[in-house]
């Protein structure tokens, strides 16, 4: 007889193994809905380790919805500055105000109208609804997917819509009253004993004995994923134009990537030294010295900026830019990490 994986056993299995292993971060001191939404959005596509200054400094700020609400942009991209994904801490502040128009102020506790919420999908949703209401919501995530994968030696690509609904229905139907807990659980199993981009610790796994994936040997080979399209690569060239130890800045547009931020001047391409110099002059500026040059990169999720920067002193700060000091910018300027690396002497 073929052996099967009871998932109804989970919860029996990984809810102690939680309570005894589970790692002391900042966002799990409680379970106010603020905190817990506010930590899964900081949390999305990065590290734990990089998340906890800036949970920490956020909340110091913006302690409570009214607050972050009430926002100024300049203030919100500063406290976000290094996270990356923007659109998401924007998308924090319309949310804020949309719960202060139609829920008074108070985080609603419905899953629909969590899921209503701009920038809010259904791990979110789940996550914040299991986590803070104690609800059976399942948040299915990467690390989740992979759990489940090999728990049940399913070699379904696990970036397909249909596997992510169907894993999403077979955990809704074993959750356990302490839903919270058990769906903290399944992610903090995922992050660690089962975690991504290496090989499994099956032997310290609470849930050995339910994986078919560690029985039958495969769970190292697990999850499978749809081929990866490769990423655009985009050739552009960075002016970083100086004069009197002020930096040009200037905005980029209100949509699109970095929509809204701060940017060093740069163009399409990659520029030789006198087109460089032609470009500065056409901006209504007259290049004094070129410093030097540098080479750098930045990847996005589907693009990859390969960038040219020339370092440039120019004779007086005019053209359609504001300058900067570094202090100033340090500050005030919330300058994203593609343009940020050029800040340097």
């Amino acid at each position: 007889m073929a052996a099967i994986c009871n998932l109804a056993e989970l919860p029996g299995l990984l809810l102690p193994w939680y309570r005894e292993n589970r790692r002391d971060l900042p966002w799990r001191a409680d379970r106010q809905p603020y905190h817990v939404w506010l930590s899964e959005i900081m949390l999305q596509q990065t590290r734990v380790e990089a998340v906890k200054g800036y949970y920490t400094r956020f909340l110091a700020a913006l302690p409570d919805i009214p607050a972050l609400a009430r926002c100024d942009d300049e203030v919100l991209h500063k406290l976000w500055e290094g996270l990356g994904y923007y659109s998401r801490v924007r998308n924090l502040k319309k949310a804020a105000q949309v719960v202060m128009e139609r829920h008074g102020g108070v985080f609603p506790e419905s899953y629909a109208d969590v899921l209503a919420l701009p920038g809010i999908g259904e791990y979110t949703a789940g996550a914040i609804c299991s986590i803070a209401f104690n609800q059976p919501t399942p948040a299915v995530d990467g690390n989740v997917l992979r759990v489940l994968a090999r728990l049940l030696d399913d070699p379904s690509p696990i970036d397909l819509p249909e596997t992510k609904r169907r894993i999403t229905g077979l955990l809704a139907e074993i959750y356990p009253k302490e839903a919270g807990d058990f769906t903290q659980a399944l992610m903090e199993l995922g992050a660690t004993v089962c975690g991504p981009n290496r090989a499994p610790d099956c032997e310290h796994c609470p849930c050995k004995e339910l994986c078919l994936g560690f029985q039958r040997g495969e769970a190292e080979s697990l999850p499978v994923k749809s081929p990866k399209k490769a990423r655009r690569q985009e050739d552009r060239t960075v002016l970083i134009l100086s004069c009197d130890n002020r930096f040009a800045l200037e905005k980029r547009p209100q949509t699109g990537l970095l929509a809204g931020l701060w940017q060093f001047p740069n163009v399409a391409g990659k520029l030789d030294t006198q087109d460089a110099l032609d470009a500065v002059c056409a901006m209504g500026l007259h290049p004094r010295e070129i410093l030097r040059e540098t080479e750098k990169t930045h990847v996005f999720t589907h693009i990859q900026w390969n960038m040219k920067g020339f370092y440039l002193e120019v004779e007086a700060c005019g053209g359609s830019f504001q300058w900067f000091t570094e202090k100033e910018i340090n500050l005030q300027a919330a300058l994203p990490t593609a343009f940020r690396q050029f800040l340097e002497r």
